[in-house]
């Protein structure tokens, strides 16, 4: 018998989270850092999806998932952090770390307005990261993040006036500053991984375009390319972009370019039919694409070639 679906758990306020885990009302109706809050399975029915109305950042003092490479792990045992957007769907409620958190630090956007963080802060991708793809943090970096939140911990129980939101906001910049830092190093310390993940996006590409996926398919997306990695694109845009200084998105488009070369030096296919065959809908969108990459339509690089 199938099992009956649970419908997708809502939070909209901070004060629904709050009342879900049993706590106070928040001081502040937009943000608010709870100390040693229970983990979402303890409050959602289990296997029920949940969506928040606000950012979350998450300190557990324990986590899974530790990267095994070898016979060694690459990971280090001091906690670390779990980042959530506004309108992201998360796991069933199994699937969250059962653990409770040490800090939970819940911002509603509104929070950030008239603030250059609140664009910036879309830009990071650790808040669209898989839950296995936690940043880690060595002891240092812990006590680094700590610091922030008991900063942030203070002032928000101490009397709110009209210089609180200014420090708070400097607080969160410097977590996020961290948080970035951190996920840089945990790139390079993972880096023998890394590589084998590298040559296993290789081929991939290669064995999608050799296998003339791409014109029944199309274009390969960052998407595709993540599930069948295991990754999440966001962790797989920046840890490309962090070991070869491009996103996923380029590596996709520099092996559509290298696939095209080899087609226009050794067939003798129009530059329409190897547009199809590379996935493209229009010829146009390809020859544009080819002459950024080089300098050259996909006919001039024949000519020269020949």
């Amino acid at each position: 018998m199938k099992k009956a679906e649970h419908s997708v758990h809502k939070f909209e306020t901070l004060t629904e989270a709050h009342r879900a885990f049993g706590m106070p009302q928040p001081k502040h109706p937009l943000i608010s850092l709870l100390h040693g809050a229970p983990s979402w399975s303890d409050v959602l029915q289990p296997d029920q999806p949940h969506v928040l109305g606000f950012y979350k950042i998450s300190y557990k003092p324990k986590l899974g998932g530790k990267l095994k490479y070898g016979q060694g792990y690459y990971d280090f045992d001091e906690g670390g952090l779990l980042f959530a957007a506004p309108g992201q769907v998360m796991g069933s409620a199994e699937n969250e770390e059962a653990i409770c958190s040490e800090y939970t630090l819940l911002i509603h956007p509104d929070f950030l307005l008239g603030y250059p963080v609140a664009k910036k802060i879309t830009h990071y991708g650790f808040f669209s990261y898989a839950t296995n793809e936690t940043l880690h943090l060595s002891e240092t970096e812990k006590a680094a993040i700590m610091s922030v939140f008991r900063i942030m911990e203070e002032e928000l129980n101490s009397r709110i006036d009209d210089f609180s939101q200014d420090v708070v906001i400097s607080q969160i910049e410097l977590l996020l500053n961290y948080a970035n830092r951190f996920y840089n190093r945990q790139f390079i310390t993972r880096k023998a991984v890394n590589h084998d993940l590298l040559q296993r996006l290789e081929d991939l590409l290669s064995g999608y375009f050799n296998n003339e996926q791409a014109l029944s398919n199309g274009i390969p997306t960052v998407q595709y390319l993540a599930e069948n990695l295991n990754l999440s694109p966001s962790y797989l845009s920046d840890m490309l972009r962090a070991l070869t200084g491009q996103n996923a998105q380029h590596h996709i488009h520099d092996k559509l370019i290298e696939k095209a070369k080899e087609k226009l030096s050794t067939t003798t296919l129009s530059v329409s039919e190897i547009a199809y065959t590379l996935g493209f809908e229009h010829p146009q969108s390809f020859s544009k694409l080819f002459k950024t990459k080089t300098n050259l339509s996909p006919l001039e690089f024949r000519r020269s070639f020949n």
